[in-house]
């Protein structure tokens, strides 16, 4: 599915995966959030409800420009670089390379359907 961010105000376009979590996430839309820097290579927000994890695998090494949802603490990770592996970190879509650089600048995010 396509969705579009909006980081402060500047449209980036992404694309969400079809697992359960993307699927949750997708149900919230549309979704203004407010962004925090988590260890200089993510932008995390917290979501109104958790996501459901069902056939997804145990964790992953998020890459810059993934979207993805971290179980443990159920909230959204959005990353301008790459990442070690993480236990309980769900990919869930990926946003145009455009948007990466802006990221790292953003204090929030609106998240919504896109065309």
């Amino acid at each position: 599915m396509n969705i579009r961010l909006t980081l402060d105000g500047h449209r980036v376009d992404a694309a969400s995966n079809d697992s359960a979590a993307a699927r949750d996430l997708a149900a919230l839309l549309p979704l203004e959030l407010s962004l925090a820097d988590f260890q200089a290579q993510e932008k995390t927000a917290d979501l109104p409800a958790r996501l459901s994890t069902d056939g997804a695998p145990a964790g992953a090494a998020p890459r810059a420009g993934d979207i993805a949802y971290y179980a443990p603490w159920g909230n959204l990770a959005l990353y301008y670089r790459d990442a070690p592996y993480a236990e309980g970190l769900v990919v869930i879509g990926r946003m145009a390379p455009d948007g990466v650089a802006m990221l790292a600048e953003a204090d929030h995010v609106t998240i919504s359907q896109g065309g």
